[in-house]
Formats: C-alpha cells, structure tokens, sequence
C-alpha cells in the first residue's frame, strides 16, 4: 500500500525491501533509535541530577522511579515496570546467545577459531558456541562482582565497535558504486553513523574507566592478538576443501549465507597469507631467512560474483576445488535391498 501510496519513495521501498531491506530496517532503528533514547537519558540525567548509583539505583530506575512516582498509584507501576525490564533483559540474554550461533561457524570458517567448536546437533543448534558463551559471561560476571553497570564497556566493544566499522566498509561501498549526490549524502551519513559509534564506545570507556574501563582496553587488546595469533598458527589455515566442509556440511547452511562466508575465508586466507609474507620479510631484515610453508591460497574474487546476486541459486564457488569422482563405465551402480543377516 505504501508503494502505491507514495511512489516518489521507490527508491526507499526497494532500500527496506526484501530480506537484506530487513536487516537493514532493523539496524537503522537501532542507530537512530539508540541515539534519541541515549540523548533523552543524557538530558533527563542532568535535569534531575540522577546518575548510575544514586540512591542505590541505575539511572534508568531512577528515572522511572521519578516519572512513575508523579502519578497516583506510580509505585505499583514502577514495580511492574523492574519486572518487565528483568524479563525484557533475560530475553536480550538469549538473543545474544543466538548471536553467537550465528557467528562462531563463520569464525570457524575464517579461521579464527578451532574447527572443533563447530557442532550442529539434530535441532539446528550450534550447542558448543553457547555452553563457551555463557562460561565466559558467568566469568565476565564474577570479575567484575555482580556490578552489571561495570560491565557497559564491554557492551561497547561488542556492539558500538562492530557498528563503526560496518559504517566504514559501508562508507567505501558507496564511494566506489555510486556517483553525484547520491555519493555525497551516502558517504556522509555512513561516516556520521561511523563517527557516532566511535565516540560512544569511548565515552563509555572513559565514562567507567574508574570503576574498570581501562579493562575493556587491555581485553579488547588481547583479543585482537590472540584472534591473530590463531590465524596464523597452522590451525587458522583453511584450504577451499576444508571450508566448504565447514560451511556446507559440518554448518549445514546454504544459499547466499553459505557463499558469503565462503567468500570471507577465502579473503581472510588471503589476508592470513600476506601477514606471514611480511613477518618473513620483517626478519630478512635481521638477516633470518625461513621459507613460507604454505602455498599461495585461492583467490577470492569478487564479492559480487562470489554471492550469486543474479542466480542465487549457484553453485559454491569453491565447487572448483572439489574432488569429483569420475563416472565409472556403465554408471553408477544400483541401490539394492539389505539382506535379512544385514537387517
């Protein structure tokens, strides 16, 4: 109805359109919507003098505590209103868990993670990322004493950070497909969006760098290493065979998900390969000379042939690399029927 209604705006309807028009809704709320709820909590906060702590409370519960109050009956509200927030937090719980599923198979495909994290049992559930996920929250919870305002840094580095560099890479996809205003107003949002993003992953690190912010700089740190360290020790290296078996088997996804993922290792390969050619470059300076033990890996290409946008329905582009029987003379055999020792 809307497309009919206002078709001046087909360009808005194809943008929102479709499953990647979903994705995209969803995340342009969260940005807009988060900073016109984070700019009313930031100006109520200093309205009312009322910040995390005061009065035992969070700034969120003092202020709900403040307007509920305002009206007859408003203690009974506030009440109603702490148990929605718990249960609204526990279901946020389980969608990050779901998060995880949906991002340790792919981490596993990069390289980045061992192979043998990737488990899907006969539900569909990737069970072994979130038994991890959840050890490493109750440890992360124990660390920082049960204080939960503690732990907002690490909610940056886990939300704000990823937004920022999605603004980035959104910003150089515009710049290098579109031209004239479109260009222009594209690539300024993306880096306002960007922009955004960075100040506030450092302002919630200076905002609780006393109560344990300068953590998050020291965690965030070693993560970056130790994701590195993994990538270029033997067990990060992945062949076209091993990733499609990961991917395609062990994951069981297909579809454009499956060739996106298979295109991002294969990139990663190649971001893998050209760090061990520089570090062995590095130490020809010093004179130490190690041959590279690996052979060049496969090119990935372009992302937009690697994702099939035309024929989604494509083969995988590592079909190339696969080991296909020949066909035998007379075809291939007949299926029979298992005797009765069998049965």
């Amino acid at each position: 109805m809307g497309q009919k209604t206002f078709s001046a705006l087909k360009k808005l309807w194809d943008f929102y359109g479709g499953k990647s028009g979903i994705g995209r809704f969803v995340q342009t709320s969260f940005l807009f919507y988060g900073g016109v709820t984070t700019l009313f909590l930031t100006y109520f906060s200093l309205r009312f003098n009322v910040f995390d702590g005061t009065l035992g409370r969070t700034l969120i519960g003092n202020l709900a505590f403040i307007g509920f109050s305002q009206i007859p009956g408003g203690v009974i509200l506030f009440w109603a209103y702490q148990i929605l927030a718990v249960l609204m937090l526990a279901a946020a719980s389980m969608t990050a868990f779901q998060d995880a599923q949906a991002t340790e198979w792919r981490d596993v495909a990069i390289g980045e993670i061992p192979e043998a994290i990737v488990y899907r049992d006969p539900r569909g559930t990737f069970t072994r990322s979130v038994t991890i996920t959840f050890a490493l929250s109750v440890l992360i919870m124990f660390f920082v004493r049960g204080k939960t305002s503690v732990a907002v840094p690490f909610y940056g580095v886990g939300v704000f950070m990823p937004i920022m560099i999605m603004g980035l890479a959104v910003r150089k996809n515009i710049l290098e497909t579109f031209t004239g205003r479109t260009r222009t107003w594209g690539a300024f949002g993306a880096s306002c969006a960007a922009a955004l993003a960075f100040v506030i992953f450092i302002g919630q690190l200076v905002g609780k760098w006393s109560e344990g912010g300068w953590a998050v700089l020291v965690s965030f740190t070693l993560l970056a290493v130790a994701a590195h360290l993994m990538l270029l020790s033997p067990l990060g290296f992945r062949n076209p065979k091993q990733i499609h078996r990961i991917v395609r088997d062990k994951a069981r996804v297909q579809g454009a998900m499956a060739s996106i993922v298979e295109w991002q290792s294969l990139r990663m390969q190649e971001y893998r390969y050209d760090l061990l050619i520089g570090i062995a470059r590095f130490f020809e300076l010093f004179g130490v000379r190690r041959p590279v033990r690996f052979e060049q890996p496969a090119v990935a290409g372009d992302y937009d042939h690697a994702l099939h946008v035309d024929h989604p329905e494509a083969p995988s582009l590592l079909e190339q690399y696969l080991d296909h029987p020949e066909p035998k003379l007379g075809g291939a055999p007949k299926e029979t029927a298992p005797t009765e020792e069998e049965l």
